[in-house]
């Protein structure tokens, strides 16, 4: 470091610290005293961390093999490329991803792995639930893990839930998923959002939804969160304590709105509209195709990102600020190319990030980080 360098301090050091990426600023906190009090004076006045996205993507056939992963920082608006170094990690089956938090597990019949911080360092590898399942509803509520559904023998209950308590390490059988949604228990068919007390389940066409509590093991509902006809599609996801609802109105062929609301109220009675996707936002989404039969989506925080994943070359980002206001903006998406279309599958979590995770992750050795070009 050049004394000319070391003499920038100060607002001058923290401004110019609210334009470096997270991962740079790091190696700058361990300077002097001085700039590691202002990296800190700057995240926290200046440029505070926003929660990131993370692509990962895998072969979708055997073996799955992890082919990339990418993270997207809004703070510095720069994509990263993960470069996993994790020997240890086996990937006994394909990787999927929990609606709206930042767990990955992967389910076969000998094993249940998942992971649940930012960058997937720490992996837990458990006995498989007693029910097999190739299509469940998986989801990290407080210190437990859920699944739900999904079941495929015909002599097991489609509605059979299962309770992993990560205290105790071991499995809870407990009351079925309501009855209603036997047609319809798995997650192909549900849109999934967890608290850090309850397990929300909606029916993505036709709204119907319920919450069970893990520490009571009690289903409550059914709740319909749909409050205009024209919604034809809708996920939901969790926005500070509160659940969000992002609908598609008019129908596949001809959408004529993405909207977001929040869903207030004892018995989710109260629906406020927070933000309209722009028009030229909700052409992004659809991509070559005219038509949009769903969506996805990912949210920590006040970020929301919302895909459609049979065109998922644009991502659209809407960040939720005080009294609903909506910043909208979009994000070409650096794991798709022609190769990747067809031979491999793309999972979202997202997670807040800070300089703490970025510390843990370097001195891990197991992932590196470069800013994609």
């Amino acid at each position: 470091m050049t004394t000319e360098g070391a003499d920038i301090r100060g607002d001058v050091l923290e401004s110019i610290l609210s334009h470096v990426p997270l991962i740079h600023i790091l190696p700058a906190s361990h300077v002097s005293k001085s700039w590691n009090h202002a990296v800190f004076s700057s995240l926290r006045y200046f440029s505070r961390p926003k929660p990131w996205l993370f692509l990962h993507c895998q072969n979708s056939r055997p073996p799955y093999a992890s082919s990339s992963s990418f993270a997207y920082d809004p703070r510095s608006n720069h994509w990263l490329r993960i470069h996993n170094k994790n020997p240890s990690l086996q990937y006994a089956s394909a990787i999927r991803s929990s609606s709206n938090s930042t767990l990955l597990y992967m389910l076969s019949p000998s094993k249940f792995s998942f992971s649940f911080d930012p960058f997937h360092l720490t992996w837990h590898h458990v006995d498989p639930p007693l029910v097999w399942r190739t299509d469940p509803v998986v989801a990290m509520v407080g210190r437990h893990v859920i699944v739900a559904g999904g079941a495929c023998d015909f002599e097991d209950d489609p509605l059979s839930v299962e309770i992993y308590d990560l205290d105790a390490r071991r499995w809870d059988a407990c009351d079925a998923m309501p009855a209603i949604l036997k047609d319809s228990a798995a997650s192909a068919w549900l849109s999934v959002a967890s608290s850090s007390k309850t397990l929300y389940i909606m029916e993505q066409v036709s709204g119907v939804t319920y919450s069970f509590d893990p520490t009571s093991r009690i289903w409550s509902g059914p709740l319909d969160l749909r409050h205009e006809e024209n919604i034809f599609f809708s996920v939901i996801g969790i926005f500070g304590d509160n659940l969000v609802l992002v609908g598609l109105l008019g129908n596949s062929e001809n959408v004529k709105d993405v909207k977001v609301w929040e869903v207030k109220g004892k018995s989710f009675e109260i629906l406020e509209e927070i933000g309209i996707m722009p028009k030229e936002l909700v052409e992004k989404l659809k991509g070559e195709d005219a038509s949009i039969n769903s969506i996805k989506i990912s949210c920590t925080g006040d970020f929301l990102y919302i895909y459609n994943p049979l065109e998922p070359e644009e991502l659209v980002m809407c960040e939720i600020g005080g009294e609903g206001i909506c910043r909208w903006g979009s994000l070409k998406n650096p794991a798709v190319s022609d190769r990747s279309r067809v031979a491999e599958k793309m999972v979202l979590t997202s997670a807040d990030v800070g300089l703490g995770c970025i510390g843990k992750a370097a001195e891990s050795g197991k992932v590196r980080f470069s800013i994609c070009e």
